[in-house]
């Protein structure tokens, strides 16, 4: 029930982004031959004429459109409209056009203001995207050190390495990526750590080779550096990586050989380096600082066991903002939208310069999945908040200068200002149709990877 009350959400902004275009139209006499909701793709639900427009439901219900008789001409209603006509689109002022074409993405932009003020009247709050981060209870069959560091339940957890903690999901991830034995190593870890095998092993033979049977005397396991990350990995808008060199399979296997010695006696005959990138790999400290009696209190060197994990329980309390005021149900839902879409925009910008890659795009069938789970397990608020945001999203996306999207037709508009006429219409509907195939393709492509993310449960 609730993958289908988003499924309704998702076809509302459809429907108000062709409104916006239809309206707009209407607005400045321009006849619209056609008005439809969904994809052409399918069957034809319903079909009806509303004076001089065509009117159809298709199947395919996520998706939409506007024509006009330039589009159109076969259309029985538009078909002997003169061609110097007024009510075609293409007889209208440049200004006029861009008005048009625009309307969609100005709709949306409307209606996602008028959904948040909506749920910060009606529900008088709204979320900051912060959440409280406390320690419950801890995890004694857990083997770390957390038990003896002086952590407390009750604890509030404020930063881990550095970085702010806003929500649960940014204590758990540098959590995980500190375990101990993870595979990974710096060069100035494996530099430091050479120089110590040569000054406890003097004799090793100028090759730097240890051979089969040899003895060596081991240095002592020592942490490797803080895993840091930027904010916008703990935001969850760019993709971790790191510049750290992973073990091969070999070294892996010598560095669980060489676990809690202090001396080795080669099987087999091992490079120095080998050596040395194996008893690199030890554990990453975590430094987690906490608010305890509204005093800041800090506890370094923290371990995790080899499976990632600390041994603390969490409770999780949300932050919301109240609203008191009439203007603050303005102030601060603007507030939401504006922060919300700097976020979706920087998160555009990662994918488009590869920082997060195309395999970690999702489209609607994700959305709509994520978006009932969340109206059952949050409720309502939560799931008109998130169709606001994907009516920002629909916006930002139609604005993208790309032939077939309303941002290409603006950029086609612009180009007329500039040269000073209009455009070649066949070349402008040569590259529309390309770039319509293409986009078509990437849909395919999303809509993949979003049945493979079901598949697979990573959704």
């Amino acid at each position: 029930m609730n993958i289908i009350i988003m499924l309704i959400l998702i076809s509302l902004l459809v429907l108000v982004h062709e409104l916006g275009h239809y309206l707009a139209a209407r607005a400045f006499g321009i006849q619209v031959s056609h008005f439809g909701l969904g994809l052409p793709i399918g069957p034809l639900l319903y079909e009806t004429k509303c004076g001089d427009t065509k009117i159809t439901v298709h199947a395919f219900l996520l998706g939409g459109y506007v024509s006009f008789p330039d589009d159109d001409e076969d259309n029985e209603i538009t078909k002997d409209l003169p061609l110097d006509s007024p009510k075609r689109f293409k007889n209208k002022k440049p200004w006029q056009k861009a008005v048009v074409v625009s309307a969609g993405v100005f709709a949306n932009v409307i209606f996602a203001l008028f959904l948040v003020m909506f749920c910060a009247a009606y529900y008088h709050k709204l979320p900051s995207s912060k959440y409280d981060v406390y320690i419950k209870d801890f995890a004694p069959e857990v083997k770390s050190n957390v038990m003896t560091s002086g952590l407390k339940a009750g604890d509030k957890i404020i930063s881990v390495n550095g970085s702010n903690i806003i929500n649960s999901y940014q204590f758990i991830f540098l959590v995980q990526k500190s375990k101990f034995f993870d595979g990974f190593v710096s060069k100035d870890t494996v530099s430091k750590k050479i120089d110590e095998i040569k000054k406890l092993n003097p004799k090793l033979d100028d090759a730097n080779t240890l051979k089969a049977g040899q003895k060596i005397l081991l240095p002592p396991l020592e942490g490797e550096k803080q895993v840091k990350v930027s904010d916008n990995v703990l935001l969850g808008i760019e993709k971790y990586k790191t510049d750290e060199i992973e073990l091969t399979k070999e070294q892996k296997a010598l560095s669980a050989a060489l676990e809690g010695k202090k001396e080795f006696i080669a099987d087999k005959d091992y490079s120095l380096e080998d050596l040395a990138y194996a008893l690199s790999d030890s554990y990453k400290p975590l430094s987690i600082s906490v608010l305890r009696d509204n005093k800041k209190l800090t506890f370094n060197n923290l371990k995790t066991s080899k499976d990632g994990l600390l041994g603390v329980k969490l409770e999780v309390s949300e932050i919301f903002v109240p609203i008191n005021s009439p203007l603050e149900i303005i102030t601060k839902s603007w507030d939401y939208l504006v922060v919300n879409t700097k976020l979706m925009l920087l998160g555009l910008w990662q994918l488009v310069s590869g920082k997060i890659p195309l395999s970690d795009m999702h489209g609607i069938v994700a959305i709509t999945k994520v978006g009932g789970d969340i109206i059952e397990n949050s409720g309502m608020l939560k799931g008109l908040l998130l169709s606001a945001i994907i009516s920002i999203d629909l916006a930002i996306i139609n604005l993208l200068p790309i032939p077939a999207l309303d941002g290409g037709h603006l950029m086609f508009l612009a180009l007329e200002k500039v040269a000073g006429r209009e455009l070649d219409e066949k070349i402008v509907e040569g590259v529309s149709r390309v770039f319509f195939a293409l986009l078509i393709l990437l849909m395919i492509y999303v809509v993949f990877n979003d049945i493979f993310a079901l598949v697979t449960k990573q959704l």
